[in-house]
């Protein structure tokens, strides 16, 4: 007998540098996933466009609504999407990383039904996953985390899976063991660890230091998924590697361009 209150998928990732995901549904069952991420489907499979994750099916529309509205202001989108199996036998519907990296598939079951990760990590989970905001309560990790501050939580008995840039490291924390790890680089950790935020110290570090002036802390017990390459220092090194001609930016076309302008105040 099925005792979990999500859906159970099964599942399989393709490729290596940029990965897609691909579920396996069977009648009735269902995927929630983040606007934009969607890459193929069968015909049996419709798409729904609703507000929050649909994992409480009893919630009022008032408590949608404002579960959605967390979501704006903390920059995430208002709705997010649910695909369903309408038809007969299996269907499959596949799922694109956003950028070059891996994709992480965690089975929530296991790991304490909470996982906490960066805000926009999350991919796509079984309907049933409970995607919601989580804010670091600590006075030094709300001023200083920076991309470390607001995070998702995902929470429930069924698969998520997210997605982190450039290679994926996963480490396993003992009681009181400590990691220190750049805010930005920071993919997931489970209920369990204790985060904060940390001033490195020392006038040559921070001015010349090049690192930033503040770095996250994990305290174990639990597991850590750390990235390589976070999408902001992707995005920063490609705008700072755009030729320029003329004063101005140019690349292959004139995006890159536009956008190395807007970054820098040049908007003539």
């Amino acid at each position: 007998m099925n005792s979990r209150n999500a859906h159970e998928i099964d599942y399989s990732i393709y490729g290596e540098e940029m990965q897609f995901v691909e579920i396996e549904l069977d009648p009735q069952e269902s995927v929630v996933a983040e606007p934009g991420s969607f890459m193929f489907m069968h015909n049996d499979i419709q798409m729904e466009t609703i507000f929050g994750d649909g994992s409480k099916q009893s919630e009022s529309f008032m408590d949608k609504l404002w579960n959605a509205g967390k979501r704006v202001l903390t920059g995430e989108r208002l709705f997010m999407t649910v695909f369903t199996h309408n038809g007969f036998n299996k269907a499959r519907v596949a799922f694109a990383s956003p950028y070059p990296g891996r994709i992480i598939p965690l089975d929530l079951s296991t790991l304490g039904e909470r996982i906490i990760c960066q805000k926009d990590a999350f991919l796509c989970a079984a309907k049933g996953v409970s995607v919601g905001i989580e804010f670091q309560k600590k006075l030094g990790t709300g001023f200083f985390g920076g991309e470390g501050f607001i995070m998702q939580k995902l929470e429930g008995d069924g698969m998520a899976f997210v997605h982190a840039g450039g290679t994926i490291t996963e480490k396993e924390l003992k009681i009181g063991e400590v990691l220190k790890v750049d805010t930005g680089c920071i993919v997931a950790f489970t209920k369990d660890i204790k985060y904060d935020i940390q001033f490195i110290g020392g006038i040559k570090n921070t001015i010349f230091g090049g690192e930033g002036m503040f770095y996250a802390t994990l305290e174990g017990p639990g597991k850590v998924w750390i990235q390589s390459l976070p999408f902001s220092r992707l995005a920063n090194k490609v705008i700072a590697s755009a030729p320029r001609v003329g004063g101005k930016r140019t690349g292959e076309g004139s995006l890159l361009g536009g956008i190395g302008d807007l970054l820098d105040g040049d908007n003539r």
